[in-house]
């Protein structure tokens, strides 16, 4: 049998052209300048309508080079809005689109002959080193990146809350007044759970707002989720002429399983790999912390520890994370979770910020969960949820 790379050699090959996929992609094509990169992705535009976002301080100066290309806005602070609590933040905040991305990836490898962008074609086959395409060819490769996104394992398993959500970028008649993103407006509704409205100022006319849901169940409903943003547009005094565009997710947060794979070749990457951050789904920190390491050791070597070791590294935040979901999930009533965000951001900034990241120490996880619990927290919220999920559980069994 001919050697995998003989099909078609290739050093690396990623299939997705989502972050995670795009990040590695790019990785490759800046710091290994000699290798031979192939990106597969199905759709023939951007992957999804989405918009991703971080902290200045999520960005290793290693990575600047491949991600700075991308960043199509920056922001010098952001706010947050809660009940007791109005806070603005001084760190950094950026941004870019899936549509940008692809347009960045498309640029960068049309200047690389010895590259490939495979756009419209599915892979109907992932293998160690092998990549099988919906045409019938076979990519060969010393590295295989799985960055097809789907659920993650703990996403199944029942024990997890959701983060659901919707965003629209609004076109204006006039100008906003909004002086920098609000990452959290949870001056809302909290009857269903903890529930916040994200605003980023793209433009002097041109704003995404987003209806955001820490929910127990994942059903969403875009209907009703577009006219609260709406209407929220009405409350902040946006002038809206029209949408541009419409994004909407649903992700988990998990409070018991959930992993980091580490398991290969080929690389699992991104949320099928397990690689995001229990309570947030934020994904940027790890997506480029991931992207480094494939081009920093040899194909031969990472899944020989390196990879385990960033996992390691990962593995006690992340705990810390999945408790904290079990606690806002299972020990407060939906209308009172929001109590709990409000006592994070009276947190030190930096501990903020490392929470974020993934790389909260010791002390931070303790001056997180540490002191007197945050309003709302109730016994009796921990019976209802136990209740719940006894009945989530013989509705599984009965179907």
């Amino acid at each position: 049998m001919s050697d995998p790379a003989d099909l078609h050699p290739f050093d690396c090959v990623v299939v997705g052209g989502g972050l995670q996929g795009a990040l590695v992609a790019l990785a490759w094509l800046e710091r290994r300048p000699t290798a031979r990169v192939a990106l597969v992705e199905r759709e023939r535009g951007a992957p999804l309508e989405r918009t991703w976002s971080f902290h200045g301080e999520d960005l290793p100066a290693a990575a600047r080079g491949f991600v700075e290309p991308l960043i199509e806005h920056r922001w010098s602070g952001y706010e947050v809005r809660f009940e007791n609590l109005r806070r603005t933040l001084s760190s950094e905040y950026l941004g870019f689109t899936s549509r940008h991305a692809s347009a960045v990836l498309q640029q960068r490898f049309a200047a690389r002959a010895d590259c490939a962008l495979f756009v419209g074609r599915r892979a109907i086959r992932i293998e160690a080193q092998r990549v099988v395409l919906d045409d019938g060819r076979t990519l060969g490769a010393r590295l295989v990146v799985d960055a097809t996104g789907g659920a993650p394992r703990t996403a199944r398993n029942g024990a997890c809350g959701y983060q659901k959500f919707l965003g629209l970028e609004l076109e204006l008649a006039r100008d906003h007044a909004l002086q920098r993103p609000i990452l959290m407006d949870a001056c809302v509704d909290q009857a269903q759970g903890y529930r916040f409205f994200y605003a980023l100022p793209f433009g002097p006319r041109r704003v995404l707002l987003e209806d955001t849901r820490f929910a127990d169940t994942p059903e969403l409903e875009r209907d009703e989720l577009r006219a609260e943003v709406l209407r929220y547009a009405e409350e902040l005094g946006l002038a809206v002429s029209g949408i541009a565009r419409e994004e909407h997710g649903v992700l988990p947060m998990p409070w018991s399983e959930h992993r980091f794979e580490t398991a290969g070749p080929p690389l699992r990457a991104g949320y099928r790999g397990g690689w995001f951050h229990p309570a947030t789904g934020y994904s940027f920190p790890l997506a480029v912390r991931l992207a480094l390491l494939s081009t920093e050791v040899e194909p031969e070597q990472l899944f020989q520890g390196p990879l385990r070791q960033l996992a390691r590294a990962l593995e006690a935040p992340a705990r810390h994370a999945r408790a904290l979901n079990r606690l806002l999930f299972r020990w407060f009533e939906p209308r009172d979770r929001a109590h709990v965000f409000e006592r994070f951001y009276r947190l030190p900034e930096p501990t903020i910020l490392r929470f974020y990241a993934l790389r909260a120490t010791f002390l931070d996880r303790a001056r997180v969960l540490g002191g007197r619990p945050p309003r709302g927290f109730s016994l009796r919220a921990r019976w209802r949820a136990s209740e719940r999920a006894r009945g989530a559980a013989r509705e599984v069994a009965h179907a």
